[in-house]
């Protein structure tokens, strides 16, 4: 009987030693030495998470929302990509990373934009500020509009920098979703993938710019980010990459040092591409078929989606219909991608999770008094 129960301890032991590394291992795919750390989807799903809503200085990270504010401004017609911007004094005598503007000479907006991508520029952040809002104090209030407008939730800015400010502050969570606003502007995609590259100055001067991101050069699939260091902050970096129609966002804040950001960064990348997938449904530009056109030149005209229907999620479960609803007709003339219905992705519940337009592939004229004539001269 001795013998059994030693035997039977034995085995229970056993199981104990095998079973809870795998749980542990499972609870703890991700883990972070950093001070906040966030995975995020493309679409704004939680992966990951450690104290991510801390109100922490993130240093450059800053950047993120002074590109925003920027797009935002090129986007709405305020200013342009090819707006020349005066430099002042003050942007130019701005200190950390730069790129040594000449203080009252001219730069092309693009350009200054594309030096804070690729290697953070202070000065630039200055002159692009002063440019768009006339000052950098109310640039800094229209970036907090921004924060109020994107409802983050631990977020205040006091200089468009990054520079240590009492009062300047956010969490990763904040900064995953400025992140995801950002990546947005194709314009941004032509900037962040450059390694290295000369900045010609208006004299002729030069100056070297290599991406402080060094994931664009060496994680595969990785096409952007924003690095950010200060004593205060430690090493911070906010970066994406995207395998095949997957995207994804990764975030860290107060790393202790800059190999462990690239690092868990990676880390959390690795995860979201072995564990997770975004399933194309529909592709932009897909052929629905065509729709009856009421008094045209033509009597029906073909009808396409306007953009890609897709789902994230884990690898296996993406599970999802798609459904139209379209008009029975509609009148002449009509133009080149007018609306004529929706394409609805279905969850396994019915509930429509993502909606894209169905437009028209092409122009149809409306018939004139003689096509009319030739229709009843042909009966």
């Amino acid at each position: 009987m001795r013998n059994k129960l030693l035997i039977i301890f034995f085995c229970i032991v056993m199981l104990v030693v095998v079973i809870v590394p795998a749980t542990a291992c499972a609870e703890t795919a991700l883990s972070t030495s950093s001070k906040e750390a966030v995975l995020m989807s493309e679409d704004g799903q939680l992966l990951y998470e450690y104290n991510a809503t801390e109100k922490r200085p993130i240093a450059s990270m800053t950047k993120i929302m002074t590109l925003l504010r920027a797009y935002d401004a090129i986007d709405s017609g305020k200013v342009s990509l090819d707006d020349d911007v005066i430099v002042s004094s003050r942007a130019a005598s701005m200190g950390g990373s730069q790129v040594f503007l000449d203080a009252n000479s001219t730069y092309k907006l693009r350009n200054l934009i594309k030096s804070i991508i690729v290697c953070s520029a202070n000065d630039s952040c200055v002159a692009v500020a002063e440019h768009i809002d006339g000052s950098v104090e109310k640039f800094v209030e229209n970036m907090n509009a921004k924060v109020k407008e994107l409802g983050l939730v631990a977020t205040n800015f006091e200089n468009c920098t990054g520079l240590p400010a009492v009062s300047q502050y956010s969490c990763a969570k904040d900064v995953a979703v400025m992140f995801s606003n950002l990546i947005k502007h194709p314009h941004y995609f032509e900037c962040s993938k450059i390694w290295m590259e000369d900045f010609t100055h208006p004299s002729g001067r030069v100056t070297g710019m290599t991406n402080t991101n060094k994931l664009v050069r060496f994680y595969d699939g990785c096409d952007g980010g924003k690095t950010g260091y200060t004593s205060e902050a430690q090493h911070c970096l906010s970066a994406t990459a995207k395998r095949g129609d997957t995207r994804v966002i990764a975030v860290v804040v107060g790393a202790p040092d800059s190999k462990t950001r690239f690092k868990e960064v990676s880390d959390m990348f690795n995860y979201a591409f072995a564990n997770y997938e975004t399933k194309v449904y529909v592709n932009k530009g897909a052929n629905v078929g065509d729709i009856n056109v009421v008094g045209g030149k033509n009597a029906c005209a073909q009808i396409e989606t306007f953009d890609k229907l897709t789902a994230f999620g884990k690898k296996g479960n993406v599970d999802y219909t798609v459904e139209y609803e379209l008009d029975a007709s509609v009148r002449a003339p009509i133009q080149k991608g007018d609306k004529v219905g929706v394409a609805k992705l279905l969850d396994s519940n019915g509930k429509t999770v993502q909606t894209v337009d169905v437009v028209v592939s092409c122009d149809v004229e409306a018939k004139s008094y003689w096509d009319y004539i030739k229709d009843i001269a042909g009966k």
